[in-house]
């Protein structure tokens, strides 16, 4: 039996045992070398040969991946490793860093309960390492630091070991920083600080497979100084032989991680609003593998022999196959054909997979990245998660052969399915199949995929940005009528604050309906945000960033007419006045309204259209807004040649904030509009000649300035075929 298969045979022996659990994923910026560590990690488990340990790059197995030389898709992977005598199982997600890819850094972080942060030397913390930590944080996902790429600064840098400390304790002092501001209570944000004293912090090179910690040098008497001088005279081999980067940081994972059934006792009150006391709830929080099913789907991988394979975590019972279970949101039962565990792109076919641990599951099509799986009808899901951006570019997707149209229909469904951050959708007027994306990269590498996996020749529109349509004022009320008059419906819209918008986006508010059992919750948060407790009594609906008011008394007919009011809320929502772009940071207000006591009067033709005319009539009073995406853009380049970075970036509607000298180089941080940063990374490549380093952050919206915002409302307008006017108050008055 080879090395690989005997461990899968001692991680089955393991996985009924939470205590000798870990679940863990990788989180950094681009190129801070996190699949390099993961390779390292694998082939000290004996998972994969050490020679090829960094060049096989087992967890970026996708073709698309080792083109690119980056991560697109986190992969699962699970490994044993012993400690003072014990096995453990070790189940490891390894993510991307590439902005446009950060939702499914996201999703990972819920199957895990601690991240390894790996950061550069050289590069120190970048805005992905604090995106990534706030992603982790935001799961209570407890961190560990791996300080990355050591070698660099003795051979490239050319700095001593005095500096060498310095440049540590920056990076330390920011990582600690980030974990302040983004832990889920102060409790945590002392608790979780990372230190080398503890043995939370590692150093050393993945690539050349070797790691320290202050335990390690305890245990075998190899000093700082040692390792130093090891680096410097060249004796690479040696230091790998010394300090095994596996055994290091498989030892920090083990010691300093928490047990799923630790971690799940604090995490479930946070990804889980339903009753803890219940017996449901009690076998979550326990992570009891005797009690009912519960598992939450957090990626979708295809298998061209098995299909869909949903990869996510147990948090309660037993899944095995041939066991029928609900998928929530869906109707009907559903039959688990296969259950195994994921090793890179490989999947290992098991009896059954218990509570604690990550599992891969065939037989859950109408599955998504989200779903709650269990053998109960009626359970309350997790809570949805929640991504730190949101598509900001659209292309349009055709068929090259119209006969397979219906096959590239199923295709988009499934590429959002397995990665819930796409954004697929029929453009009404047209008939055209939109998909929105985080990025140019994000939908380029989409399309590949619909291409390759799903055999489908397609071609595809020029990237387009979608904007966001907002006001800036309250509204003047306004009265919707129905087509036949016989419905009056009287509303006001007005800005939603910025603190009420981030409540929404960070998981505090529930998206949707809101329910009787979310309306404490509502009530809780929005009085602290300084709302009137009856104001936040009164909502009804959350529909992304928008929220519905109602402020009416004892209106007739109301109640049985309420679902329709909603269904023209959210279409209103969906498309603004100015531009048919989504709407964002609204606070709608439905005042009074007249309804025809006889509901055939009062149905969706009817009601629909008003409430929409109300909305938007009320809007167009004031002035809508066009909102554009933003990136911050920083650029990493030797100062010689910084004019031509500016020159760039200023030709692209930039506002640099500021530059910063770092040695040699300077980094140029800015901001930009997404619609101007099409093809940057071919332009810059160019005016540098290569010698850039660059990467972005979405940076929100911002209102589009006043000189260019008819010119592109009016493009906006033509491309969608709608008539070149602005609507004013006197269009929505029926």
């Amino acid at each position: 039996m080879g090395r690989k298969e005997e461990n899968i045979k001692r991680a089955r022996d393991i996985m009924d045992n939470p205590e000798f659990i870990r679940n863990i994923g990788t989180a950094a910026h681009i190129d801070h070398g996190k699949t390099t560590f993961s390779d390292n990690l694998i082939a000290g488990a004996g998972m994969m040969s050490e020679e090829l340990a960094g060049e096989q790059l087992v967890m970026d197995f996708d073709e698309q991946e080792q083109e690119r030389g980056i991560t697109i898709d986190s992969a699962a992977l699970s490994m044993v490793h012993e400690y003072e005598e014990d096995d453990y199982l070790i189940n490891l997600f390894d993510t991307p860093g590439h902005v446009d890819f950060g939702g499914d850094v996201t999703r990972a972080m819920r199957a895990i309960d601690g991240a390894v942060v790996v950061v550069d030397a050289v590069e120190s913390v970048m805005p992905q390492t604090e995106t990534v930590i706030r992603q982790a944080l935001r799961e209570k996902g407890k961190p560990i630091l791996f300080i990355n790429k050591v070698d660099r600064l003795i051979n490239e840098v050319k700095i001593g070991p005095d500096e060498m400390q310095q440049k540590f304790f920056k990076i330390i002092r920011e990582v600690n920083e980030l974990i302040r501001k983004y832990a889920p209570n102060d409790e945590l944000a002392e608790e979780w600080q990372v230190s080398p004293d503890d043995g939370t912090v590692a150093f050393g090179s993945a690539l050349y497979n070797w790691a320290v910690s202050i335990p390690w040098i305890q245990q075998t008497g190899y000093s700082m100084e040692h390792v130093y001088n090891r680096l410097e005279n060249d004796e690479v081999r040696e230091l790998i032989k010394e300090c095994p980067l596996a055994d290091v940081m498989l030892n920090i994972v083990v010691k300093h991680m928490p047990p799923p059934d630790e971690a799940q006792k604090y995490r479930i009150p946070h990804i889980w609003r339903g009753d803890p006391e219940s017996e449901y709830g009690q076998s979550l929080v326990n992570c009891d593998e005797q009690g009912p099913l519960s598992f939450m789907v957090t990626k979708i991988v295809m298998d061209e022999h098995a299909g869909e394979v949903a990869v996510g975590r147990m948090f309660s019972g037993q899944i095995e196959r041939g066991q029928q279970v609900y998928i929530s949101g869906v109707a009907g039962e559903h039959r688990i054909q296969d259950v195994g565990v994921m090793v890179g792109a490989d999947r290992v076919n098991v009896d059954s997979v218990d509570a604690g641990n990550l599992a891969a599951v065939v037989g859950l099509d109408e599955a998504i990245a989200g779903s709650t799986v269990t053998e109960e009808k009626e359970v309350e899901p997790f809570e949805r998660i929640v991504h730190v951006s949101e598509p900001v570019v659209t292309v349009s997707v055709e068929a090259k052969n119209v006969a397979e149209l219906p096959k590239l229909v199923k295709a988009l469904r499934s590429v959002s399915k397995a990665d819930p951050s796409i954004q697929v959708s029929i453009d009404q007027e047209t008939g055209e199949n939109l998909m929105s994306g985080m990025g140019e990269l994000h939908l380029e590498v989409t399309e590949h995929r619909i291409k390759e996996e799903h055999g489908i020749e397609i071609q595809t529109s020029e990237p387009i940005v979608v904007y966001r349509e907002s006001i800036s004022e309250a509204t003047p009320e306004f009265e919707g009528r129905s087509p036949n008059r016989h419905n009056r419906l009287f509303f006001e819209v007005e800005p939603l604050e910025p603190e009420v918008m981030e409540a929404i986006r960070e998981g505090e508010l529930p998206d949707g309906k809101i329910r009787d059992q979310d309306e404490k919750e509502v009530r809780e948060v929005l009085t602290e945000l300084g709302w009137e407790r009856d104001d936040a009594r009164s909502v009804s609906w959350i529909e992304g960033t928008n929220m519905f008011i109602d402020d009416t008394k004892g209106v007739q007919y109301l109640y049985e007419t309420m679902d329709l009011v909603m269904e023209g809320f959210q279409e209103a929502m969906d498309g603004g006045p100015r531009a048919d772009e989504p709407c964002m940071g609204l606070k709608v207000r439905l005042k009074d309204a007249k309804l025809h006591e006889d509901a055939i009067h009062r149905g969706p033709s009817q009601t629909i259209p008003a409430v929409r005319n109300a909305i938007f009539g009320a809007m167009t009073a004031v002035g809508v807004d066009l909102l554009e995406p933003r990136q911050k853009v920083y650029v990493n380049v030797p100062q010689d040649i910084m004019g031509d970075v500016t020159r760039e970036l200023q030709q692209r509607r930039s506002t640099i904030a500021e530059i910063e000298s770092e040695g040699e180089s300077v980094v140029v941080n800015a901001e930009a509009p997404v619609d101007e940063m099409f093809g940057f990374s071919a332009a810059i490549r160019s005016a540098t000649g290569g010698r850039a380093l660059w990467s972005t952050e979405q940076a929100g919206f911002a209102p589009v300035p006043a000189n260019l915002l008819d010119e592109i409302t009016t493009e906006i307008r033509e491309r969608k075929g709608m008539k070149p006017d602005v609507p004013t108050p006197v269009d929505f008055q029926v």
